[in-house]
């Protein structure tokens, strides 16, 4: 664990830099981490992003995504190419998915 400040939050983070505690998310601390991660965010990523915290209990998956009527599979790994899962989540200020390795 680490100590960081994302858009001007104290925030404690994993080695991988997944925010430890989700409540202290916001969209500039997701903006900042999406350009960390290359990634200009559009209303369609906050439309993921919400959808992925709104159901972040219920064993998220890419296939779950691609589901969700928001967005489909090819859709998600152009929103956030080069593992969208892993990628999403982190920008949304969550935990790992059990799913990533």
């Amino acid at each position: 664990m680490a100590q960081k400040t994302i858009a001007g939050v104290n925030l404690e983070v994993t080695d991988e830099g997944y925010i430890v505690d989700s409540s202290k998310w916001n969209e500039e601390v997701a903006k900042e981490i999406a350009k960390e991660e290359n990634i200009e965010l559009t209303d369609k990523h906050f439309e993921v992003i919400k959808f992925i915290r709104d159901n972040v209990d219920a064993g998220l998956t890419i296939r779950k995504i691609g589901k969700s009527g928001i967005v489909d599979i090819k859709g998600f790994y152009d929103l956030f190419p080069g593992g969208p899962l892993k990628i999403s989540t982190k920008i949304a200020g969550i935990k790992k998915p059990a799913s990533c390795v």
